[in-house]
């Protein structure tokens, strides 16, 4: 049985915003991140247009998976994350807006952002100053680097630190 190589995070960092916005209106909503639950694995399918196997990752035993819904609309989930608790940082193994929140009739922008920023504030909450790890798409080093200020550790490494994870919770939480 051959492993399958992890090609990278390819999320966008559309806007930085202090919650998650409404492209049309420019309103904000705050913001509820929790754990996905087996009942939400029936609405996060490549069927209902999800790219990732939910499923799948939510079966891993070293992994935590979140929702990031809007508060008090708990049903309507608008990113997912998966993370996974190392020694001394927190990793991102995928990460991936709802498909009505992708590509240019998105209905909410800062949903990347905000997952993002959730991975950095659960680092310092586990005493790991708000380090964070990711492999990022190759043509996508300079956009992390930029957006979310992370910096090119080698390889596809990407590596958030405690400055920028700062900046990234101050913004959303």
């Amino acid at each position: 049985m051959t492993k399958k190589e992890n090609t990278g995070l390819d999320f966008l960092i559309d806007k930085l915003t202090n919650s998650i916005e409404n492209v049309i209106t420019g309103d904000s909503f705050a913001t509820d991140i929790s754990l996905l639950t087996i009942s939400d694995l029936k609405t996060v399918t490549k069927k209902q247009g999800w790219l990732f196997d939910w499923k799948k990752e939510f079966k891993e035993p070293a992994r935590d998976v979140f929702k990031l819904t809007i508060v008090n609309n708990p049903t309507i989930i608008q990113g997912i994350i998966s993370l996974e608790v190392k020694s001394d940082y927190v990793y991102m193994h995928l990460l991936e807006s709802a498909p009505f929140n992708k590509g240019e009739t998105k209905v909410y922008s800062g949903v990347p952002g905000n997952l993002v920023a959730y991975a950095c504030k659960l680092s310092f909450q586990r005493g790991h100053k708000g380090n964070v790890s990711f492999l990022s798409k190759t043509q996508l080093i300079e956009h992390y680097e930029k957006t979310l200020g992370a910096f090119h550790f080698g390889g596809r490494i990407m590596i958030i630190e405690t400055n920028a994870a700062l900046k990234l919770i101050e913004k959303y939480f």
